[in-house]
């Protein structure tokens, strides 16, 4: 595979971005995506969504108050604002010409995880979401205080039922456990004294705000710092711990390059992530300049979204329906903002069951066959029979229109593929055979056909 379109599917999820790092240079790249501004605005589709503590306990009392028929229309509507959310985040992954700040938000997501399904208030989520998005190149120690204050968080590992005499450890212990340390760099105690400085932590109007009432205000020792400590004095003295830089470069690594990445470069990394004090943006340059040299390609599988995109961007589907792709990797296990527990997605081979891989090649019959995703299911067929997901659609697939057959299956290689050998050479020479003609009658389905089969290698399912 060409590595300019390897690391444009590893930093985004196409091959879009590969000219302009050939052009400019991955440094001169990763610069432009850093200053890449975002869109702070909120969404239409929350207009009529609580977006305050007020406005969420009058929704509240508006639905004590209604029939059981319009309470049940009023949450159906919330749900399907909820989708609405995942299809506007997938047009920005799909439509942004620097598509790495949505893809460190996805990351991110992932890592500090609060799913609408427990939340169940967009707003919160939403507002959850675009912290993600604005710290997503910025201080990782700043990040997590941010993210911990958060309604979407506190609602999320339940500190809104943490008050003193009644402490729930649930955010203690994931602050610990799965957002900063990693299990075996703390102890029981700090996770229960923990609970203590989070004690009170609870909804405000804009984020998470402490109640005196709640609070317990006790002297107590945390990861060896001792008095009444709140969250922030918490937050530094995790970032004093000597383990603190090398869960999230572990994590890092295994989101962009390596599903298995190796100790050494986790260490060697992460020990670089703390000289910089935790800031982001020079760790994601120098993981990525000093990675793009090596021969790597094919060290992880790729997620059910860099898999969709691809293909559609191969295929130049055109406006391609946000809500069925969002129904798609659902299906793949990529639920966004649902997904199964506190630890997130795990990624790595749990992308490629054999269901999984049953999935992709349907859809890629779908898409090269010029039609849309679909969906069989009753509770989907009013919303998408407007858009008919079975209509015709132009395949428009790219290939050198004045080459013999081993030239457009040499180009296609490049593109899709991190490595094949004679047998798979055989095989693409039985679809596309010596004699081929582009100027022929059906030539066009014939390539459309041996990209067909290539996408449904197991090596196209890597990069």
């Amino acid at each position: 595979m060409n590595n300019h379109t390897l690391w444009s599917l590893r930093l985004g999820y196409s091959a879009k971005q590969a000219e302009t790092i050939k052009r400019t240079g991955l440094k001169n790249f990763l610069e432009q995506s850093f200053a890449q501004k975002f869109d702070s605005q909120v969404p239409d589709f929350l207009e009529n969504s609580p977006k305050s503590f007020t406005e969420l306990k009058e929704l509240r009392k508006k639905l004590k108050a209604s029939s059981p028929e319009e309470a049940k229309e009023m949450q159906k509507n919330e749900v399907q604002t909820s989708f609405e959310m995942k299809a506007w985040w997938i047009d920005k992954m799909n439509e942004d010409e620097f598509p790495l700040r949505e893809k460190m938000t996805c990351f991110w997501h992932n890592h500090f995880v609060s799913t609408y399904q427990k939340v169940k208030v967009n707003y919160w989520v939403f507002q959850h979401n675009q912290i993600l998005r604005e710290h997503a190149f910025g201080n990782f120690k700043i990040l997590t205080k941010e993210i911990i204050k958060s309604n979407a968080m506190v609602r999320y590992l339940d500190n809104t039922d943490n008050r003193k005499d009644k402490l729930n450890e649930n955010l203690s212990r994931e602050l610990l456990e799965l957002f900063t340390l990693g299990i075996g760099n703390y102890t029981e105690e700090d996770i229960k004294n923990g609970a203590k400085g989070l004690a009170g932590l609870g909804i405000g109007e804009e984020n998470a705000v402490y109640r005196k009432f709640f609070e317990d205000n006790e002297s107590f020792s945390y990861l060896g710092k001792k008095g009444n400590l709140k969250l922030d004095e918490m937050v530094d003295a995790i970032f004093e711990q000597p383990k603190i830089p090398y869960l999230i470069t572990r994590k890092i690594l295994k989101w962009f390059i390596y599903d298995n990445p190796k100790e050494e470069l986790v260490h060697y990394y992460g020990d670089y992530f703390k000289k910089v004090d935790f800031e982001i943006k020079p760790l994601l340059t120098k993981i990525f300049t000093e990675e793009f040299p090596k021969n790597n390609a094919g060290s992880k599988i790729k997620n059910p979204l860099e898999y969709l995109l691809q293909l559609m961007d191969e295929l130049h589907v055109q406006n391609p329906n946000g809500k069925l792709i969002a129904h798609f990797i659902k299906d793949q296990g990529m639920d966004l903002f649902n997904q199964p527990n506190v630890k997130g997605w795990d990624g790595g081979n749990s992308w490629l069951t054999s269901q999984v891989f049953l999935q992709r090649n349907n859809v890629a019959d779908l898409l090269c066959n010029g039609k849309n995703l679909n969906r069989g299911k009753k509770e989907n067929e009013n919303a998408m029979r407007k858009q008919n997901p079975n209509r015709p659609r132009n395949v428009m697939l790219h290939w050198d229109k004045e080459g013999n057959n081993q030239q457009i299956i040499a180009e296609l290689k490049d593109r899709l593929l991190f490595q094949t050998d004679e047998t798979d050479q055989q095989d693409f020479e039985k679809l596309l055979k010596y004699d081929f003609d582009s100027k022929t009658e059906g030539s066009e389905n014939a390539v459309t056909r041996l990209f067909n089969f290539m996408v449904k290698t197991p090596e196209f399912q890597l990069i």
